[in-house]
């Protein structure tokens, strides 16, 4: 595992900043959020021209055959930008899902013709799946209503979990509800007797756990974004003729800061280099937190103008704040790894 990046990845990275950066700042991502949040023009060509749709799909049916590495380089710079599009939840979870079936939908994906959502909880934890499906599947129609889908309202498919098997489906009734992510709405999916084609077997958990390891990039990105715009901040602010980050105690708490930030690039990394259950428990128990973290420290380090709508900064702590309990909590990754490397619980 190294914390370098490769030079595809730099390329990569490199055309998905400066899209952001032209298309997607952070006071158009406040602007759009109380009317339509997500940016689907923006999206479009994130998918179609720069190519990020297919990434995870293999070239055979018509992706880019990457590496998870790639993708989380992409999830690092939407966290940068809090950019509201469906990337995670149709590049990542939904395509995972499909990639074990090899489906035609696949190629569809791939050229960003098509956006597709996991009918799955966004709370959804990897270690404890819910026994027996919210989903009925009975002649080719599934019945039931899945909570706190995430990207649900702009999916043009939905992927459903139905007791091992995977189930693609259009029609179901999408009603989004309030969430604290302005950015990343959930919605409840209800379906009756909707049309249904099964497209093969879905192993759940697994799809969850790769899931949750590629979002510890995503929180690494929210997290660099507030270190840095802090770090800005406070140089250029004066307080008793003096550069507010000249303060000792201003130091020390940055200085903090950013060696959590480093740890969560190196957890993240590993994550993506070793996607074992071990790694992702790391990532997951680390990086939440260190999300949240840094953008309580933003907010405060900011000062007045920190608590204001204007600035984004409650943004970014509203994504840290819904990733931490998105795909397991903290205390569930850390409750995982304990198992998973023996150590012992309380008598």
């Amino acid at each position: 595992m190294t914390l370098l990046y490769s030079e595809v990845e730099e390329e990569l990275r490199a055309a998905v900043r400066a899209l952001l950066a032209d298309r997607c700042p952070p006071t158009a991502v406040l602007k759009r959020i109380e009317s339509d949040p997500y940016d689907l023009d923006l999206w479009k060509t994130l998918g179609a021209e720069i190519g990020v749709a297919g990434l995870l799909i293999p070239e055979e049916h018509g992706g880019a055959g990457a590496s998870a590495s790639e993708v989380a380089v992409v999830l690092e710079e939407l966290g940068r930008a809090v950019a509201p599009v469906p990337f995670f939840t149709s590049s990542v979870l939904a395509t995972q899902a499909l990639l074990p079936t090899g489906d035609a939908l696949l190629s569809d994906l791939a050229e960003g013709r098509t956006t597709a959502a996991l009918a799955v909880s966004f709370a959804a934890s990897p270690y404890r799946p819910a026994h027996g499906s919210p989903v009925r599947a009975e002649d080719g129609r599934l019945s039931g209503s899945v909570s706190g889908v995430a990207g649900a309202d702009v999916a043009d498919v939905l992927l459903v979990p139905v007791d091992g098997d995977l189930y693609a489906a259009e029609g179901a009734a999408v009603e989004v509800v309030p969430s604290l992510d302005l950015t990343r709405p959930v919605a409840t999916v209800t379906f009756e007797r909707t049309q249904a084609r099964r497209v093969g077997a879905c192993d759940l958990a697994a799809v969850l756990r790769f899931g949750a390891g590629l979002l510890a990039s995503e929180q690494l990105g929210v997290a660099e974004w507030c270190l840095g715009t802090t770090l800005a901040y406070v140089k250029e602010r004066h307080q008793f003729a003096r550069p507010v980050g000249s303060f000792q105690a201003i130091k020390h708490r940055l200085a903090d800061l950013w060696l959590d930030v480093v740890r969560a690039r190196a957890a993240a990394r590993n994550a993506v280099a070793d996607p074992s259950a071990v790694s992702v428990a790391v990532a997951q128990s680390w990086n939440a937190g260190v999300a949240v973290h840094a953008a309580e420290e933003a907010l405060q380090l900011h000062g007045g103008i920190g608590m204001t709508w204007e600035h984004p900064i409650h943004l970014y702590l509203k994504r840290a704040k819904a990733t931490e309990i998105a795909l397991g909590t903290p205390g569930d990754h850390r409750e995982a790894l304990a198992s998973l490397v023996d150590v012992p619980g309380p008598e």
